[in-house]
């Protein structure tokens, strides 16, 4: 379902024929993340939006997520940076058009930022802006919710699968990035693979298979997140 803030559910029936694009009011978005109120809060739980439209979803709940963290690390800037990488990036989305995409990507960052701004004033670092943009774009991505592919710039599946990060803090201000295919995660929860197969491992503890990261990266310092990919 495709989500937007304002007052019109539609942008052209064009694009509602085309795309099935209907945005959800505010209403429903906020009652439907009071449904899950307490994994809202948690700046560590992960959402998934498979069809992300503008954002309005994941508005709400790094919104929620943005005042946690404001009432528990306000006083000092490294804390509230640090967990700032935990809120955002526990927040994925896909979506098919390019244009929402982007303007879900904005949406999350201007919120974040406003926030950012506001409690820090003159002391608030413009280089940080970058580490939460850099995270944003690896986590809102233009793909096909279906067929778990992504796409082109007209809409058109590409011979690639989705792939998105996971961020986790080792220990200080050490980060570990892993790499996943979107399609084995949903694999591991409806079905069960093959023993051989080397994607995947088994969890005795809670009896499930979990996907194996196609890339790791070495650890490093969060706040050197995006230069670390090039290095």
């Amino acid at each position: 379902m495709n989500s937007h803030q304002g007052t019109s559910q539609i942008v052209s029936k064009k694009r509602v024929a085309a795309h099935g694009e209907v945005y959800t009011a505010e209403r429903e978005v906020k009652a439907m993340c009071d449904l899950v109120k307490e994994e809202t809060l948690r700046l560590d739980s992960r959402f998934l939006e498979p069809a992300c439209g503008t954002g309005n979803f994941l508005v709400e709940i790094l919104s929620r997520k943005l005042e946690v963290l404001k009432s528990q690390y306000a006083k000092s800037i490294f804390d509230y940076e640090k967990y700032s990488v935990v809120a955002v990036g526990s927040l994925y989305g896909v979506e098919l058009l390019q244009d929402n995409a982007t303007t879900c990507r904005m949406r999350l960052f201007d919120l974040w930022k406003d926030s950012y701004d506001a409690i820090f004033k003159k002391d608030a670092n413009p280089n940080f802006y970058k580490i939460i943009q850099f995270i944003l774009e690896k986590n809102i991505l233009c793909g096909n919710a279906l067929t778990l592919k992504q796409v082109d710039k007209n809409q058109n599946d590409l011979d690639l699968p989705i792939i998105f990060c996971e961020w986790s803090f080792a220990t200080g201000s050490l980060i570990k990035r892993r790499d996943f295919r979107l399609d084995q995660m949903l694999d591991g929860n409806t079905q069960t693979p093959d023993l051989f197969m080397a994607d995947w491992e088994y969890d005795s503890q809670t009896k499930t298979y979990i996907p194996c990261p196609m890339q790791e990266f070495p650890l490093c310092d969060y706040r050197k997140l995006d230069r670390a990919e090039k290095e």
